[in-house]
């Protein structure tokens, strides 16, 4: 199931001086909404240890509204990966329109910083 992550406004420090969303931000947005429903099955912290696929196919600008949405592809022994699209809702209208999309992978961690098998 596909399930909203985060929503967030683009600010102008997100942006370069052409008002375009940089994507190292977008980037940065799509990791925390994977780490959300990574964090929840996991039962402890999780790292990036990969991000694959990732497709920007739209631009992003200041004032458009960026919403993440999670979905979990797999579930292994320490590892979990993550579908992450993102959408935006444009400032002057309510369509939305997907504009990026990846496949994130995390692994569990314990406070040690040593991989730990998810809980069945």
């Amino acid at each position: 199931m596909i399930e909203p992550s985060i929503r967030i406004v683009a600010m102008p420090k997100d942006a370069n001086p052409d008002g375009d969303v940089f994507g190292g931000w977008i980037l940065s947005m799509m990791d925390i909404a994977g780490a959300i429903p990574a964090r929840k099955i996991a039962k402890t912290r999780v790292v990036t240890v990969a991000m694959d696929n990732v497709q920007f196919h739209m631009p992003i600008f200041i004032g458009d509204c960026l919403e993440c949405y999670s979905h979990i592809e797999k579930i292994g022994t320490t590892s979990i990966t993550v579908r992450v699209e993102a959408f935006v809702e444009r400032r002057e209208s309510e369509e939305k329109i997907k504009v990026t999309e990846g496949r994130l992978v995390y692994v569990a961690i314990d406070k040690d910083r040593r991989k730990v098998p998810i809980p069945k």
